[in-house]
């Protein structure tokens, strides 16, 4: 066992490592995508824990569905205000200007949060003063008088997290700037245990608003993580509104392409929102679950090297280096679609599975678990392309053209209105034809991407670049081919899936054939982007290498606590 005075001293020794600088866009993604992939298991967490507690009747359903609406209205502002409008346009300028000078650039952030404080607070009153309209407009005719109520009310309560995430997202800017990655990537982590722990804590006083409460706990200790790391980069908050430095002008000038093109998306999620509940039978339940799911692959590697690029691709565009661009984007793109083909296979396949083990409790109705793995299996064929997106929105930010993926996102998002309105209005397809439309209209967007790019920095999408995604679906397919035959196999013959344990044996199994035939047929097509599974071992052994040199009291403890 650690003795008490050895933990502690261990702990404060290898706390820096959170401080760790990521010279590679490999090992910045490598950071976030680990983080993201424990974020991920406790939004499930939290997803399956609210269901277990709000699901029991057909009253408690509707409650459900209203806190999934409840969401939108300020999960849109803090994506048009802060995450949006605000950080992708940041960071190019703040590397910029702090090349220049450091104190300047601290003063920009400041100037920023200030701004982006001001104009949050201003909004968020104006939305919750007319909360209860807003959710009669953007809720169809299936929505019941009593979940208007709910959202209205939860609105109001989770306006008020959005408010520390505006400030914590200028935190997590700051740091990627620096290329610290490590406790912006934790951060969403804390997030989600600030929801499970207001629901596990609260329900029985406050019912479904615990969830809100939750919320605006898990929003704060997003920030106070963050806090400490850039108060020892240097930064140091000034009220100030002085928009003299020349970058703050020109920040916003790029603004408002990019705050429309934010908005243009939500508008398209709000239109969800709508379509869904006019379909009524918890259609907003069945949809926003798998795009849950589907969006997974997305946050653990379309997401993380996006982000992690920003800063490269940002610095190599200062440079006005467009060979290195190119060759940062190629690579880029081709280390994205050879995680989200595969991924994409898997959720394909295994799409039941995975719907049963994240949201299968026992007051989850089977019905809806066989709809939303249809739905699931739609939307998992766009996987790749909206993995790619998040890279090609990021590669024209580092161009400062926030121009393009507005004129893009409005022709996918008129794309997605007429195509959807078609469904609802047309056809009986209901929420399974929303899901196809939502998977076309993602291809869409892809194409338009790359035709723009290609126009913007001629030769990113050369002959080697196309070799590569060949190659990858290549070895995706036989993958597809080789897994669904074990999985039928084994779930009729081997395992009994009607037990929890039995249904994850099944997945575990199934899935690591399917990763294993991929693996081999990558190797056998020589793609290399197979070289960065070896560079994660190789990165995840050296860590716990130079951990165990550091610590000689971890073997030391550790060979004690055996013998005893």
């Amino acid at each position: 066992m650690f003795s008490s005075l050895r933990f502690p001293r261990l702990l404060t020794k290898n706390i820096q490592w959170l401080e760790n600088k990521q010279s590679t866009i490999l090992s910045a993604a490598l950071i976030i995508t680990i983080a993201n992939i424990v974020s991920s298991l406790a939004g499930l967490l939290r997803s399956r824990l609210l269901i277990s507690y709000f699901f029991n009747s057909e009253s408690s359903q509707q409650a459900y569905e209203a806190l999934l609406v409840a969401f939108q209205i300020p999960d849109m502002l803090f994506q048009l205000i802060v995450l949006g409008a605000v950080s992708a346009t940041f960071i190019p300028l703040f590397a910029k200007v702090r090349q220049r000078n450091e104190k300047e650039a601290f003063k920009l952030a400041s100037v920023v949060l200030n701004a982006m404080l001001l104009v949050f607070t201003a909004v968020a009153l104006l939305v919750a003063i007319f909360a209860e309209p807003l959710t009669h407009w953007r809720t169809g005719n299936a929505f019941t008088a009593e979940q208007i109520i709910i959202v209205v009310r939860l609105t109001r309560i989770m306006l008020v997290a959005q408010i520390f995430f505006a400030a914590s997202n200028v935190m997590s800017s700051i740091l990627q700037s620096y290329q610290r990655f490590i406790i912006p990537s934790i951060s969403p982590i804390l997030y989600n245990f600030g929801i499970v722990l207001g629901v596990f804590l609260l329900e029985p006083f406050f019912g479904i608003y615990a969830a809100g409460i939750g919320v605006c706990i898990g929003a704060l200790l997003h920030l106070l993580i963050q806090v400490p790391f850039v108060l020892k980069m240097g930064f140091r908050f000034t009220w100030s509104l002085n928009f003299s430095i020349p970058e703050s002008k020109q920040l916003a000038k790029l603004m408002p392409p990019r705050f429309l093109t934010i908005a243009t998306t939500e508008f398209q999620r709000i239109a969800l929102g709508f379509f869904a509940t006019s379909l009524g039978n918890l259609s907003f339940v069945v949809i926003k679950h798998a795009l849950d799911l589907m969006i997974l692959p997305i946050r653990l590697f379309g997401v993380p090297i996006g982000q992690a690029s920003l800063p490269f691709l940002s610095a190599e565009s200062a440079k006005a280096d467009q060979h290195k661009f190119r060759t940062l984007v190629s690579q880029s793109l081709n280390q994205i679609t050879f995680f989200a083909f595969p991924a994409a296979v898997l959720i394909l396949i295994l799409r039941v599975p995975f719907v049963r083990l994240v949201f299968g409790t026992k007051n989850f109705p089977w019905e809806t678990t066989l709809l939303m793995g249809k739905a699931l299996a739609i939307i998992a064929l766009s996987i790749p392309a909206q993995a790619v997106v998040q890279l090609l929105i990021r590669s024209f930010h580092a161009l400062k053209d926030t121009v393009t993926p507005l004129i893009v996102t409005a022709i996918t998002v008129g794309a997605y209105l007429l195509g959807a309105a078609g469904v609802i209005y047309l056809t009986d397809f209901g929420v399974l034809g929303l899901a196809a439309v939502t998977g076309i209209v993602a291809i869409l967007e892809l194409g338009l991407f790359l035709f723009f790019l290609e126009r913007r920095v001629p030769g990113c999408l050369d002959q080697t670049f196309f070799n590569s995604q060949l190659k990858i679906m290549a070895a995706s397919f036989f993958m597809a081919v080789f897994l669904y035959l074990p999985f039928r196999i084994l779930d009729e013959l081997v395992f009994d899936t009607t037990r929890t344990i039995e249904l994850l044996g099944l997945t575990i199994t199934t899935g690591t054939i399917g990763m294993l035939v991929y693996v081999y047929f990558a190797a056998l097509l020589s793609i290399p982007e197979l070289k960065i599974v070896g560079t994660i071992l190789d990165s995840i052994g050296s860590a716990t290498r130079k951990l165990l040199a550091q610590n000689p009291e971890l073997i030391v403890d550790t060979m004690d606590d055996d013998s005893v």
